[in-house]
Formats: structure tokens, sequence, C-alpha cells
């Protein structure tokens, strides 16, 4: 089964993304990883809403934290690090999708906000929508 990518209708503006993290502690997301990565069949992405370099030790309890709360075992692959991400909007979605900004073109042309990205592979039976189904899906937590 191969997954579809989502249909972006447009990106927030840099004022509706300032607004629209108001409240937000962080989103976490959830995607089917390459097939090859058996082990760790789903690809994780935790945006904390903060643009301030957290040290180490406040990354590793942070990740310790979301790897206890929501039964994620096995992380491999972590890239931990403030990143540049855009929000799109779609209609078959009711909000906003992260979408982390790594080439320069989609820096240049996409409105962003500057937040620190936990970004692994992973497994666990909590998010079979990403481990059977092929979807991605992602979940905000206020504040």
């Amino acid at each position: 089964m191969e997954a579809k990518a989502i249909k972006t209708d447009q990106y927030l503006t840099n004022e509706e993304i300032k607004k629209h993290l108001q409240n937000v502690e962080y989103i976490i997301m959830a995607a089917p990883a390459p097939e090859h990565f058996k082990e760790t069949p789903i690809h994780f992405t935790i945006f904390l809403n903060t643009d301030e370099k957290l040290p180490q030790k406040v990354q590793e309890a942070v990740l310790e934290k979301f790897l206890r709360e929501n039964n994620i075992g096995k992380p491999a692959e972590l890239m931990s690090q403030l990143m540049p991400v855009g929000f799109a909007l779609s209609k078959a979605q009711d909000t906003p999708m992260p979408m982390l900004l790594v080439k320069q073109e989609d820096q240049r042309s996409i409105p962003f906000a500057v937040m620190h990205v936990m970004d692994f592979l992973a497994d666990s039976d909590a998010f079979d929508e990403a481990k059977e189904k092929n979807l991605t899906g992602w979940s905000y937590s206020y504040e």
C-alpha cells in the first residue's frame, strides 16, 4: 500500500502562525517510515513550541517523557534541533499540518516559525494508523 501525499491548499502566513501557536505546547506527528525500517515502522516528529536551544539533558528528558506517555519504543535515527516549521492547510484536515522546511527554497517561499523539533523512527502499537494503514496524522497539545 502506498501513502498518498496530503494536498496543500495554502500555508499559514507568519502572522497566522504566531496566532495559531499561541497556546500550543507541542505537536506530535506520526507517519509511515520508509519500508526498509522494519524494526522502526513509524516516523515520529515532535514539534516543541519554543525557539530556545534546549540543553542536551532537557532534550533527553523531554524525549523520555514522550516515549513513556505514548508507549513508543526503540527510537532510532534521532535528530533534535531548532528547525523552520511551516503550516499547511488543506480541505481534508481540521488543523494545519506542521511541515519541516529542510530545503532552502522552501524556507524562502513558505512562511515558518522556528521550533525545537525531535525527529526519529520508532515503534508503537498506539499509532496503528501510521503502522498498519500508511496514514499520517498529527495531534496538538495545548497549555
